[in-house]
């Protein structure tokens, strides 16, 4: 069985096939033309999308040495993401289904980044997974396959949401999570303590307060004096902020752990790439006697391998969906459909 998997929720149109023997092919056409204004621009991604999709599968079956008639299923993000990067990624699937005749899965895009993990290694059920992206910081207990309990998450931005907004306000390129975690591996954890939120409130998470400080902190600075400050100290805020996030992300886990006995920890999403919380969590893994997994670093920001492995799993449980399938732009608004 050969999955071909596409993915546009957001600002990178992807496409990969993965099959009975592993990946085969893993295409990722990156928008640049978003740095410029510091985040993402709904219309532009749409139109991008537009303008690479077609090429974009097209070379992800010529690299894995296929065309369409050795496709058996179709899997397609159909949610949460930006309605209109759904829409072009959904509709391209949807004609490709009708023209080849090929089964559709629609892919929920929080669920491909728990089971990126599926990709090199098969963690065991019943695990819990630590979910950090830009748009969603979550923990969930997953029983077996999609069946998953969501235990807690954020109550307002999500953490990588809040590693790019306090980027921004250090004045780093668009996106600031990779530039902070490598500014903060020379920088003192130590060197200012950020608030670390809701610590004692279960498994809910809060970061809108530590974007808040962080931009009094800097305006507290008399402004000729910022610039000089920043260049002298920005590793060690960087590394400040770094810490408080994770640290918070590393306690919820571990009392997620206590509280579940799970033996099988997995991190997921975009700041899973993140060095200093993987360190934590190498730690607390052996702390508490559990195996971690985490996918390499390509398959933690958006990508389309992610999208086919979770098509490929779906598949094997006879999981498809009809023509009918809906886009959904966030978790709430999920529409089932069947």
């Amino acid at each position: 069985m050969n999955i071909l998997g596409i993915e546009s929720s957001c600002d990178e149109t992807a496409a990969a096939v993965y099959g009975d023997d592993g990946l085969k092919s893993n295409i990722i056409a990156s928008q640049t033309i978003h740095e410029r204004f510091g985040g993402v621009v709904p219309e532009l991604a749409s139109r991008a999308h537009q303008e690479t999709i077609w090429l974009t599968v097209q070379q992800a079956l010529n690299e894995a040495n296929m065309d369409m008639d050795d496709i058996d299923v179709i899997a397609v993000t159909h949610g949460p993401g930006l309605m209109g990067a759904l829409l072009v990624g959904l509709s391209f699937a949807k004609g490709l289904s009708i023209s080849y005749n090929k089964p559709l899965i629609g892919v929920n895009h929080i669920d491909a980044h728990v089971y990126a993990n599926f990709i090199d290694e098969t963690p065991e059920f019943p695990f819990l997974g630590l979910i950090v992206s830009g748009g969603h910081t979550q923990i969930i207990y997953a029983e077996k396959p999609f069946k998953h309990k969501i235990l807690g998450q954020t109550r307002d931005d999500a953490a990588g949401e809040a590693f790019d907004k306090i980027g921004k306000i250090l004045q780093l390129p668009y996106p600031a999570g990779p530039h902070i975690d490598k500014l903060s591996q020379t920088g003192d954890i130590h060197f200012h303590k950020f608030p670390q939120a809701l610590l004692e409130d279960g498994f809910e998470f809060s970061f809108s307060g530590l974007k808040t400080s962080a931009l009094y902190y800097i305006n507290d600075i008399p402004e000729e004096e910022q610039e000089s400050f920043l260049k002298e100290h920005l590793n060690d805020i960087s590394a400040s902020v770094s810490h408080a996030i994770t640290e918070v992300l590393i306690k919820k886990l571990g009392k997620a752990i206590k509280k579940t006995h799970a033996r099988t920890v997995i991190l997921a999403g975009g700041v899973s790439a993140n060095s200093m919380l993987r360190q934590k969590a190498q730690k607390m893994a052996k702390k508490h006697n559990v195996n971690l997994y985490y996918p390499k670093l390509v398959y933690c920001t958006d990508n389309a391998a992610m999208i086919a492995v979770t098509g490929y799993l779906k598949a094997q449980r006879q999981l498809f969906d009809d023509i009918r399938i809906k886009p959904f732009a966030s978790l709430s608004d999920v529409v089932k459909t069947r």
